[in-house]
This record gives C-alpha cells, structure tokens and sequence, in this order.
C-alpha cells in the first residue's frame, strides 16, 4: 500500500469519484451509505439485534465519507478511521475529528491492541493492495477484532460490466485489481476466520431504483455492481 500514490488523489477524491460513478446516476455519497446500511444490518442479525455502542475499524477510510453515515445508522458507534494516506487523514479529520479517530497506517501492522474493536469494514479497498497481501493483511483485521467480532469487505465485481468501466475510468484506480467475490471468500477464511458468506449488492441504477426493494432477493446472483464478503472471527476448528 503505497501511501503517496493515495495523497495525490486526496484532495479531488469526491470529485474524481463522482466522475467515475456517472452512469450509475448516484453520488459517491450513496455508495459510502448503503454500505453502512449494510453494515448495521449485519450486525444486528449477528447479535440478535441489540448493536449497543460498537468499536468500529474502518480500514482505508480515505478522507473519511463514511463517518456521517455511522453516526446516522449506528448512533453511539466509536469509528476509527485508518489509513496510509496522511493526506487524507488530514482531510477527514478536519471535517470529523470531533467525531472519530484518524490514525496512520503502516500498511503492515495496524497500531492497536488484540481484540480493540468489534467490526472491521474495509470499504472498496482490498483491489488496491497487491494480492499477496491480503491474507496478512486479514489475518491482521482479525487480530484487532475480538472474539465475536464482525468483518465486512465490500468490493467492486469484475463480472459486472459497468463496474469494469467505472474502474478502467477512474485514475485513481489506475493500477486496481479487481478480486472475484469466491477468491475474496477464500482469502478471508485463509486468514482464519472460520465462517465467510458472500452477498451481491447494486443491481439497479438511479432511474431504476424503484426496483430495489428487491435486491434484497438478489444477494446470491453474481451480477451486481459490488459485493462484500461478511465474516466472524470466531477460530477454525
């Protein structure tokens, strides 16, 4: 994980996103949101609905956009945003700082104590970082997770064509490689965790979304734009 080669982009990131994102008809905010949705519905299935005060790792958390987002859907959450780019951090502390923790990343070990935190999300991000270190780099998230604690990768799907577009677009993604949803699976249970599904996200785009009531049927189907893989940190036996 190359910190420079993500502070060039830190200032004109909403800028650049929302360019690449076009053709979907949505903002850059609508994709950091549902992704929180999603994140708060996990969590309450995973704890039969009582999600208390969650300590929250948001991996690669850039400049910070889903910070807003927690506070909406997990009042209460206390996120901490990390991140290689200093840039950033320094961006999104500035606009959140009251709200959240922006800490430095290494792009190796991630500077808190076994079991600080009870969900890890890691937002488009892993498509970035070279393949042979993604199990490191999981095994590490699950490090800092406790014992019950909730891994969420949502990732870009190479199967779906408008998301190839949106990524050969986009220049910040100039070196991305994209990561099939069942690979993503494999290297997260490789890194320990025990169980690992996998669900398929946006199906329809802006002038369409009267149909997504619906996707909620579709998470198996391989076609959507994005998927994440969700898993616990329980120990494979």
């Amino acid at each position: 994980m190359e910190e420079a080669e993500f502070d060039k982009f830190a200032a004109e990131y909403r800028t650049l996103h929302a360019e690449s994102i076009r053709a979907s008809g949505e903002s850059p905010e609508y994709f950091a949101e549902y992704k929180i949705i999603d994140v708060a519905a996990e969590l309450a299935r995973a704890r039969g609905g009582a999600v208390g005060r969650p300590a929250i790792l948001d991996f690669g958390a850039g400049v910070g956009y889903s910070v807003p987002f927690f506070g909406r859907h997990l009042p209460g959450s206390r996120v901490t945003c990390l991140d290689v780019s200093r840039q950033s951090l320094e961006i999104g502390a500035s606009k959140y700082g009251d709200v959240a923790e922006f800490r430095h990343f290494d792009g190796r070990r991630i500077p808190y104590d076994t079991g600080t935190f009870d969900v890890a999300l890691a937002s488009c991000v892993f498509h970035h970082i070279p393949h042979d270190e993604h199990v490191p780099l999981l095994s590490e998230i699950r490090r800092v997770l406790n014992d019950v604690g909730l891994l969420l990768v949502f990732e870009h799907n190479p199967l779906n064509p408008l998301t190839r577009q949106a990524v050969n677009s986009c220049v910040f993604d100039e070196h991305a490689e994209l990561v099939l949803a069942p690979t993503m699976r494999s290297r997260v249970r490789a890194a320990g965790f025990a169980s690992a599904d996998v669900r398929y996200r946006i199906f329809f785009p802006h002038w369409a979304r009267g149909l997504r009531p619906f996707e909620k049927q579709l998470t198996w189907l391989p076609l959507g734009a994005q998927y994440y893989v969700v898993a616990n940190n329980e120990k494979v036996t």
